[in-house]
């Protein structure tokens, strides 16, 4: 059990955890960076957390949903106030409506979690401030202190699993709900060099090449919000293209982008007859470089199904490769 103190102070209203691990402090800090991992002990092993968002910056926004073993389903938010890299972070946590809004009958906290240096390994020493004695009171009362012991219970086993998060694994696909799906890769690089190789159309150009033996003549990205992007492929020969049009509905560089995506073809030159997807792009220092997640929302779970039997995910793991190796390591 890695919860070494609990310290509830009636006073300034706070509830202090204090936790000691043996990873360093950098394997703890990705492991609450990262959604894939976070995942895995943000809830009590019977109330396990889905995240849909997690943007690990000042500003930035995290959803989660934990859904109980008896049916039931809780659904939260972070707001990232303050984050000093492999410190602290700050967020407002709070519960949320069934649309994702704030649930303004709930309380929310400001909770501040501080990362330290031990000659063992690592101290994450986690601080809630309330609003007032009686939300402190009612919390307590409805067993956060027990959920937490429960949740960081869990976080040694995450820490251990070393194979699970480092450069070079790969492309990795998760399925979320019904519609979405999250694929996620540690790439060997800054943050501002793989937000600017997505956002620079002479380096776009150079790495998603599509199909072996395919170039990419056409290639017009926006990173302004309504701005429009458009994207083709050819074959060697010409006589086969195909592409994607969308718009930019949220730009926060360096760290975040949402675009929409719609297939075209010759035989639809304006993708009026392709579904649209919605692309959440986060981009998070780490060990080893940037983790990249991209959240795509798809109308429907066939859509999705269809996509992804198209070998999507092999597609998007020889570009990334194709990224290290010939943009980021040039």
């Amino acid at each position: 059990m890695p919860i070494t103190a609990v310290n509830k102070d009636l006073d300034a209203l706070t509830l202090q955890v204090v936790a000691d691990f043996t990873a360093p402090v950098r394997r703890l800090w990705d492991a609450y960076l990262d959604p894939s991992q976070i995942e895995r002990f943000w809830g009590p092993p019977t109330y396990p957390a889905t995240f849909t968002r997690h943007d690990g910056s000042p500003g930035g926004l995290s959803n989660y949903v934990m859904n109980g073993d008896d049916g039931g389903v809780s659904r939260g938010y972070w707001k990232w106030v303050a984050v000093e890299e492999g410190r602290s972070f700050e967020v407002r946590d709070g519960f949320s409506n069934d649309d994702g809004s704030p649930n303004t009958d709930m309380p929310d906290m400001r909770m501040v979690f501080d990362f330290q240096e031990t000659a063992l390994g690592s101290r994450l020493v986690t601080t809630t401030y309330f609003n007032s004695l009686e939300e402190l009171e009612q919390l307590v009362e409805m067993g956060m202190e027990e959920g937490m012991r429960d949740a960081m219970g869990q976080i040694d086993t995450v820490l251990e699993d070393l194979a699970a998060f480092a450069a070079g694994n790969g492309t990795e696909l998760q399925l979320i709900g019904d519609t979405q799906a999250r694929a996620s890769r540690v790439i060997r690089g800054s943050v501002d060099q793989v937000w600017r190789a997505h956002h620079d159309p002479e380096l776009l150009r150079r790495w998603q090449l599509g199909p072996d033996g395919w170039s990419m003549p056409i290639c017009e990205v926006s990173p302004d919000v309504g701005g429009l992007n458009r994207f083709g492929w050819q074959n060697e020969s010409g006589d086969e293209q195909f592409g994607f049009v969308g718009e930019t509905l949220e730009s926060e560089a360096p760290v975040r982008s949402v675009t929409t995506e719609r297939m075209w073809t010759p035989e639809d030159p304006e993708a009026a007859n392709s579904p649209s997807t919605i692309n959440e792009m986060t981009l998070t220092p780490v060990e080893g470089g940037t983790l990249l997640v991209l959240v795509i929302t798809y109308p429907d779970a066939e859509t999705r199904e269809m996509i992804l039997a198209t070998g999507m995910v092999d597609g998007m793991e020889a570009s990334y490769a194709r990224l290290e190796s010939e943009v980021l390591a040039a």
